[in-house]
């Protein structure tokens, strides 16, 4: 589909990965809100699911007579999660722009709210909501950024280390009051176009992963400011269509992509020293944490393979990472 004429106040980007249910379900959550919005544009970016999604998403759309507001566009490759909202974004001309994952359910009066907020806060180029569970508990959801100091923090896994370093630490505690924050879930963020006209466009480069920070860091470093307001919720399901953090949790081996983007995370913000610097702290933090696995007789701490892993594309960490006819899944 071509770039629409028009130009809205709002344009929400939803990327469907093989999650046509949580899609479907997504946009049940926006129906509600739509008729209390400015002219607002709601965009689900099919990322090559080669499943039934298309027709099944295209299908409620027309069921459900939400043709005015919510359409379908279908992408010819599965280009990852920056390319799919990128893809979204170029889609309709707006003021602002709402990413939201197909595995969220937008609460209520939320998306007004962070309206609301963008327009409070003139230099902010992000503001994100509060997420939580589907009970009402919140979630991490704001952090510091990653740092090659981080990595020892997190294969350590031990409380002495965290507690020394907690300056780099990542992630920042819950919180009822709006903070300017480093970095921000891409669950569901609102973004000024403002913002995207200065810096551009989401990096390409990553397949999944490290393009939310990536992006965070880009409009700091413009002179924004990324504002967190728990005082707008937003339910993350989180593992809807990607296994990632479910392996990470098991300490199983994650898809590579995971690791390409680490590198060039690294790469591009500390240079190529830095993403070395990272990967031999990660191994003194390891040698930590697998000294402790086997005097207290623990499970491994870390991932399966990750200390060779975290090498992944160590000569050439900008090579962007293309899926092609791979099986790896979408991000969560």
């Amino acid at each position: 589909m071509s770039e629409q004429t028009n130009s809205y106040y709002l344009s929400i980007v939803i990327v469907n990965y093989r999650t046509p249910k949580l899609t479907i379900d997504c946009l049940k959550s926006l129906a509600s809100e739509i008729d209390g919005l400015p002219p607002t544009r709601v965009i689900v970016v099919d990322n090559h699911s080669e499943d039934d999604s298309v027709s099944l998403i295209k299908d409620a759309i027309a069921l459900s007579s939400w043709e005015d507001w919510a359409f379908v566009i279908e992408s010819e490759v599965n280009g990852g999660f920056s390319y799919g909202n990128n893809l979204g974004i170029k889609t309709v001309k707006a003021e602002n722009y709402l990413l939201l994952n197909s595995d969220t359910i937008v609460r209520s009066g939320s998306i007004k709210i962070l309206l609301e907020a963008i327009n409070k806060y003139h230099r902010a180029g992000i503001v994100s909501p509060r997420l939580e569970w589907l009970d009402g508990e919140p979630q991490i959801s704001c952090f510091r950024n990653r740092s090659p100091l981080n990595e020892l923090i997190n294969s350590a896994k031990t409380g002495a280390i965290t507690k020394i370093l907690h300056k780099y630490d990542v992630p920042l505690p819950v919180t009822d009051q709006a903070i300017d924050v480093e970095w921000t879930s891409f669950a569901c963020v609102l973004i000024r176009h403002k913002v995207i006209e200065q810096i551009g466009l989401m990096d390409e480069g990553y397949f999944m992963y490290f393009d939310d920070i990536d992006y965070c860091r880009r409009i700091k470093e413009a002179g924004w400011q990324i504002i967190h307001y728990p005082f707008a919720r937003v339910v993350h399901l989180r593992g809807g269509s990607g296994s990632v953090k479910k392996d990470i949790s098991l300490k199983k081996r994650p898809p590579e992509y995971l690791y390409a983007s680490r590198s060039r995370y690294f790469t591009k913000f500390y240079g190529i020293f830095g993403l070395w610097m990272a990967n031999l702290l990660w191994l003194v933090g390891r040698s930590i944490s697998y000294t402790r696995e086997i005097i207290e007789r623990k499970p491994p701490q870390t991932c399966t393979l990750e200390a060779r892993d975290i090498w992944l594309n160590w000569y050439n960490p900008l090579k962007p990472y293309l899926k092609e006819n791979k099986k790896d899944e979408q991000k969560a």
